[in-house]
């Protein structure tokens, strides 16, 4: 019983490491270009990542997938409710979490 500070304590060294190694670890591209609109740095991280020189598609593909994503409608709860097609996904969703609550599989 009094050795439980130490299980508290064990957590400060994966902590200090990721606080060491984290400055040194490459942003992410997709960040880079959607977030903060560097086309350069996320051209290099991308060669960074995949080794090769010509990222040009990939890039494309990022900003392609940013139009659609930017084009979809949002759908209220209500309005999903109401839709026929996925009502029995979201009964079927709604009663498996349901049970995973009360048998107390999720504490396990």
């Amino acid at each position: 019983e009094s050795r439980w500070p130490f299980l508290f304590g064990a957590i400060i060294v994966p902590s200090l490491i990721q606080a060491v190694i984290l400055p040194f670890l490459p942003e992410s591209p997709r960040y880079l270009l959607l977030e903060k609109h560097n086309t350069s740095k996320a051209e290099k991280a991308f060669q960074r990542f995949l080794g090769k020189d010509d990222v040009s598609h990939e890039i494309e593909e990022v900003l392609a997938e940013s139009r659609v994503q930017r084009n979809t409608k949002m759908v209220s709860v209500l309005q999903l409710l109401r839709t026929r097609a996925v009502r029995w996904q979201i009964a079927t969703v709604v009663v498996t979490m349901g049970c995973y609550q009360l048998c107390g599989l999720n504490a396990v």
